[in-house]
C-alpha cells in the first residue's frame, strides 16, 4: 500500500469517527497526528478535517515544505499562527454557517443547529482549548484524542512495513555494538558510537534518549545514560531504538562483560522465559491485562516479583510509546496490526538488572517479531 492511498484510507476512517460523533469538524493540532494524517513533519500546523474536504494550515514557514511533504493536500497560508487565524480561516471556508457544514441542518447536529468541532483535548492546553472556546462560541466543543488513538492503534501495510524497516536497522545496531562492549569503555561512549551508527545508516534521529546501564546502575529501569566505566563482571543493559520515515522502533538486549555468576545466569534465564511467555500470549482477542499475567507469573513464580515493577508492554508507532498497553490495567482488546513491545525484567537494587524486549505484530493468531536479535545469553570475553 503506497502511502498516498493510505492517507486517504486514513481520512476515511476519521470521517468515519466524526459521523458516530456527530461532528461536522475536526481540528488536529498535534504534530504526530498531522504527519499520520498529511505527510507533512513540522512543528506548528492544524489539518482542517470535513465530511467533504480537508486542508493543512500552516504559516509562511512552512509553505514549501508543506507542498514537498503532503502532495495533494490543500494547502492555507496564515499570517500568524494563532488561534484567531485559525478561525478566521474556518469562517472564510463557510465551515461554520449554520446549515453550511459538511452535513443537512440538523442531520449531525444535535437539534440545536450549533457546530460541533472536535479537538484533541490531550493535546491541547487548558488555555489553547479555552481559547479557541472563546473564539467559537457559536460551536459545541467535543474531544476527538480518543478517536485518534484508537484509530492509529492498527497499523496499515504501509505503516508495518516502514516500523519493519526500522526494526531490521536496529537489529543491525545491536550486532554493530557488541564489539564497543568492552571493560574500559563508558556508558555515555557505548550510546554515542551507537547512535552515530544508526544515524550514518539511514536513522533520522533516536525514537528516544539511548540507555546503557552498567554493572549495578542496571537496576534501575530508566537509568540516564553515564559516565561510569565499563567493568569485567558487568551486566550491560541497553534499550534503544531509532526513528525512521517517521515510524520508530525500540529494543532491550542485556549482556555480560565476562563470565556470568551463577545469579547473573538464573535471572537472565527468568526473563527470557518470560519473554517468550509473552510472546506467545500476544493475538487477537487477548487483553494486555491477560498478556502482561502470563509473563508476569513466570518470574513471580521465580520469586522476583517485586523487581518487576512495570508494565509489560507499550504500542509502538509515530510515537514510541502508545496505545495500547500490556499491563495489570489495560483492558484493550488486542486486534490484529497493532504493534507492541513485550519487555519484562528482573531489577535488584545494588546488584544489577535484565531486561529482554522485541516489537511484535499482532495477527489473529500469534504474534510476528519484528525485532530479530540474538536472545541467548551473550558473554563478551
Amino acid at each position: 500500500m503506497k502511502n498516498k492511498e493510505a492517507r486517504t484510507l486514513r481520512l476515511e476512517k476519521v470521517r468515519q469517527s466524526m459521523e458516530q460523533e456527530a461532528l461536522d469538524i475536526v481540528l488536529v493540532c498535534s504534530p504526530d497526528n498531522i504527519f499520520y494524517l498529511s505527510g507533512f513533519v513540522g512543528t506548528e500546523g492544524v489539518v482542517v478535517v470535513t465530511q467533504e474536504e480537508a486542508c493543512l494550515l500552516v504559516d509562511f514557514r512552512y509553505m514549501e515544505q508543506a507542498q514537498l511533504q503532503a502532495p495533494g493536500w490543500e494547502r492555507v497560508q496564515l499570517k500568524h499562527f494563532r488561534g484567531e487565524c485559525v478561525v478566521d480561516c474556518l469562517r472564510e471556508k463557510g465551515w461554520l454557517h449554520q446549515g453550511k457544514g459538511m452535513f443537512p441542518p440538523g442531520r449531525n447536529r444535535q437539534g440545536n443547529g450549533r457546530v460541533r468541532v472536535g479537538l484533541e483535548e490531550d493535546f491541547l492546553s487548558w488555555s489553547s482549548y479555552t481559547h479557541y472556546k472563546g473564539l467559537l462560541k457559536e460551536c459545541d466543543m467535543v474531544g476527538f484524542s480518543q478517536a485518534l488513538a484508537r484509530q492509529r492503534q492498527i497499523k496499515d501495510a504501509a505503516e508495518s512495513a516502514l516500523i519493519q524497516q526500522a526494526a531490521e536497522l536496529t537489529d543491525r545496531g545491536f550486532t554493530h555494538i557488541l564489539r564497543e562492549i568492552q571493560p574500559g569503555r563508558t556508558e555515555r561512549e557505548i550510546a554515542l558510537a551507537l547512535e552515530f551508527a544508526l544515524r550514518d545508516w539511514g536513522a533520522d534521529g533516536c525514537s528516544f534518549s539511548f540507555i546503557v546501564a552498567s554493572g549495578p546502575r542496571a537496576s534501575m529501569p530508566h537509568a540516564a545514560t553515564s559516565s561510569r566505566v565499563l567493568a569485567r563482571g558487568d551486566l550491560v543493559l541497553l534499550d534503544f531504538g531509532i526513528c525512521y520515515a517517521g515510524y520508530c522502533s525500540d529494543i532491550t538486549r542485556t549482556v555480560c562483560l565476562g563470565e556470568p555468576t551463577a545469579r547473573q545466569q538464573e535471572v537472565y534465564d527468568v526473563v527470557r522465559e518470560a519473554q517468550e511467555t509473552g510472546l506467545r500470549a500476544l493475538r487477537a482477542g487477548k487483553t494486555g491485562r491477560e498478556v502482561d499475567a502470563c509473563a508476569r507469573t513466570v518470574i513471580e513464580e521465580a520469586g522476583y516479583g517485586s523487581c518487576f515493577g512495570h508494565g509489560l508492554g507499550h504500542g509502538v508507532g509515530i510515537s514510541v510509546h502508545e496505545g495500547p498497553c500490556l499491563n495489570m490495567r489495560d483492558e484493550t482488546c488486542l486486534a490484529p496490526g497493532m504493534i507492541l513491545t513485550v519487555e519484562p525484567g528482573i531489577y535488584i537494587p545494588d546488584w544489577g538488572g535484565v531486561r529482554i524486549e522485541d516489537m511484535a505484530l499482532v495477527t489473529e493468531n500469534e504474534a510476528r517479531v519484528l525485532t530479530q536479535s540474538p536472545k541467548q545469553f551473550i558473554i563478551i570475553e
